[in-house]
């Protein structure tokens, strides 16, 4: 019988339990990660439908947008008038990138085709057919999935053209495609999947490809074909695409007949989903054997060790364990423990110093200093990377991501922390509450991201008028910018309101379509002195009333509260 050694049965118990977890633990990680991954596929499949149903919505609203806009503009107008083809093809062809569309086709007033700034070519026929055209031939503009005479699948609008005199003179029609090549690539980045767009059961563009060829020309499985052409209705789960098995979605797409002429396809193959979920699982193996090793080996230097240091220094770990961090490790010597020590006390001072920096940075925050940052060059590898994640959050959290200036949760912080300080030092405290006037109607008109850009322009422009960082700009909600000026009387407060309302009043808000339009501003004024008792809240409402009574009084004006 072979003897053991005192060491060799102190190793093989714990050896054997710690096997065991681990074992275990891979046995359980594995099982939750198929699940999970399974529920993931799903979710990203989910988020793309949701993605591509957006996509056809807004290229539905830059169709309209194209051919209601070029509808009205004089050179297509004066073109179309004297059916200039020549003219039409420069006119219309100039301006496809600026409505992110891909082809125009106009037509006369009997629906002949005048151009097509797709087929320079080939114009001189009839698109009667098209009931996009014949409603524009009766006064409507409207917008449908159709098919074409030169375009197989894509998203039409037809608007009406009239002369000077009110006679309809013709048509214009813009289109956004489906059917290319191009297409189904550009929604292959957007979407990170196979896309494939269908006209009937017959697939005319598509990612997915077979013995390095495209499958451009072959069809939709037959079962499938029933329930998204046959029953109109939308299809997701397993299906064999020319022998490979992919996670998929099919969406019909209905023409102004109902008709499901064309099908949207979404789809993630199931063996480069496999093949990446093994590799991960691999590591994972491999990592958690590594793991095993490395405790293996420690608990062997453990045991090989001096008693007494190890004993030291398992108390100090617990306390860093516990959360103790503001420790000094009182371990020392050149050897293995006193290494780990020293490597332990560096742990504990880099976190302890990350978190001290991140409460400081928080502590910041909520005074409404959204610049304050953490400073990462302090730190290495994975603790910067930390670091720089933390930092990242926490601007997100505190800063508007259209305009770049603080939000509302910010604002609130700012507004308590100044609230308080003017109460204990004895000092005045003004709010500005600024509203672009009639905004709803500009977006309306000019378009949402127009809007975006007026937002932008308005909060530069009062940018310019107060006194950073003592002075505090952040956008509430929608196109109300708030600034709060502490130290300020209500002398001062109007002077800067009055100031911000004059640069505003001034400014030229970029347009890509008239060059720069001009918008206005309504500003409610609200100072204070507080004291103990008063209620921050009706210090904001009182701006709130100021600037409702302002747009009550017909807009473009400054208004103090009483």
């Amino acid at each position: 019988m072979v003897k053991k050694s005192f060491k060799t049965k102190i190793i093989i118990p714990p050896f054997t339990v710690v096997s065991a977890f681990v074992v275990s633990l891979i046995v359980l990680l594995s099982i939750g990660f198929f699940a999970q991954r399974d529920a993931l596929v799903q979710e990203k499949l989910s988020a793309n439908t949701n993605s591509l149903k957006r996509y056809l919505e807004t290229s539905k609203a830059n169709s309209k947008a194209a051919a209601v806009s070029m509808a009205v503009n004089p050179a297509a107008v004066k073109a179309i008038s004297e059916q200039n083809t020549g003219e039409i093809l420069r006119v219309f062809t100039s301006v496809l990138d600026l409505y992110h569309i891909n082809y125009f086709t106009v037509c006369d007033g009997r629906g002949t085709v005048l151009a097509r700034t797709h087929e320079p070519d080939n114009f001189g026929d009839s698109v009667l057919g098209q009931q996009n055209i014949k409603d524009a031939l009766d006064g409507r503009v409207s917008t449908y999935f159709e098919e074409g005479t030169a375009v197989k699948v894509s998203v039409r609008t037809g608007s009406p053209v009239y002369d000077t005199d009110g006679t309809m003179i013709g048509i214009v029609s813009a289109g956004v495609r489906f059917d290319m090549d191009s297409a189904v690539n550009e929604l292959k980045k957007l979407f990170n999947s196979e896309v494939t767009i269908f006209f009937g059961d017959t697939r005319v563009a598509t990612t997915i490809t077979k013995d390095g060829h495209s499958i451009v020309g072959t069809t939709l499985d037959p079962a499938i074909a029933d329930v998204v052409i046959g029953g109109k209705q939308e299809y997701s789960g397993d299906a064999d695409i020319l022998g490979e098995q992919y996670i998929t979605f099919y969406m019909p797409l209905l023409n102004a007949r109902d008709e499901a002429f064309a099908v949207f396809f979404l789809g993630i193959q199931k063996a480069e989903l496999m093949g990446a979920s093994n590799k991960l699982m691999r590591n994972g193996i491999i990592l958690g054997l590594v793991g095993l090793m490395i405790t293996i080996i420690l608990a062997y230097f453990i045991i090989s060790s001096i008693t007494e240091p190890i004993i030291r220094l398992s108390g100090e770990m617990e306390h860093i364990a516990n959360g103790n961090l503001n420790i000094n490790i009182d371990v020392n010597g050149d050897d293995e423990v006193g290494l780990l020590a020293r490597s332990f006390q560096k742990v504990a001072d880099t976190i302890h110093k990350l978190l001290d920096d991140i409460n400081v940075m928080i502590t910041e925050h909520e005074k409404g200093h959204t610049d304050y940052s953490l400073n990462v060059s302090d730190f290495q590898g994975d603790y910067q990377t930390l670091a720089f994640s933390v930092l990242k959050f926490a601007s997100f959290g505190m800063k508007d991501p259209l305009t770049g200036i603080a939000n509302r949760r910010s604002f609130d912080n700012r507004l308590s922390w100044e609230w308080k300080k003017a109460i204990s030092k004895k000092t005045s405290i003004s709010l500005l509450i600024i509203g672009i006037d009639n905004f709803k109607k500009y977006n309306d008109t000019h378009g949402r991201k127009q809007g975006d850009v007026a937002l932008q322009t308005v909060v530069k422009t009062a940018n310019q008028s107060i006194r950073p960082p003592l002075d505090f700009i952040a956008r509430r909600d929608g196109d109300e910018i708030v600034i709060l000026l502490p130290s300020a009387d209500s002398k001062g407060a109007v002077n800067t309101a009055e100031k911000i309302h004059r640069d505003i009043e001034k400014a030229l808000i970029p347009c890509a379509e008239l060059g720069g339009v001009k918008v206005t501003v309504s500003i409610g004024v609200s100072s204070q002195k507080p004291t103990q008792g008063m209620q921050v809240n009706n210090f904001v409402s009182l701006a709130d009333n100021a600037l409702l009574m302002a747009k009550e009084k017909g807009r473009n004006k400054v208004i103090v509260s009483e």
